[in-house]
C-alpha cells in the first residue's frame, strides 16, 4: 500500500516513512511544495493531510488530484507521530472490515 503525507514538520519526514513502514506502508512525504507537486505525488491508495504545517496552494493541489484520481483523503490537524500511527492503524481497520465482507 502506498501513502503520500502532505505537510507536517521536515525534520520529521523520516520518522514519518518509518512509521508508515511498520504498517506495511510505502510513504512519500511532501512537507513543503517544490517543482511540479501534483507529478511527483502519483496515485496512491491513501493520501494524508497535515493541515496545521501545509499551505493552502498545496492542499488545493493535493486536493485536485486526489479528486481526479479517486484517492481517499484524510485530515489530520497535528502532524505528530502519535497522529499518524492513530490514522494509520484506524484506517487499516476499516480496510481490513470492507475487504472481508
Amino acid at each position: 500500500m502506498s501513502v503520500v503525507i502532505v505537510g507536517g514538520n521536515e525534520r520529521m519526514s523520516c520518522q514519518y516513512q518509518d512509521i508508515c513502514k511498520e504498517y506495511g506502508c510505502k510513504a512519500k512525504v511532501f512537507t513543503k511544495e517544490k517543482g511540479a507537486f501534483k507529478k511527483k505525488m502519483g496515485c496512491p491508495d491513501l493520501l494524508i493531510l497535515f493541515t496545521n504545517t501545509v499551505s493552502h496552494k498545496m492542499v488545493i493541489s493535493a486536493f485536485q488530484e486526489a479528486k481526479k484520481n479517486q484517492i481517499p483523503t484524510l485530515r489530520v490537524h497535528t502532524s505528530s507521530a502519535t497522529a499518524l500511527h492513530h490514522v494509520l492503524s484506524g484506517y487499516m481497520k476499516d480496510k481490513t472490515r470492507v475487504e472481508r465482507c
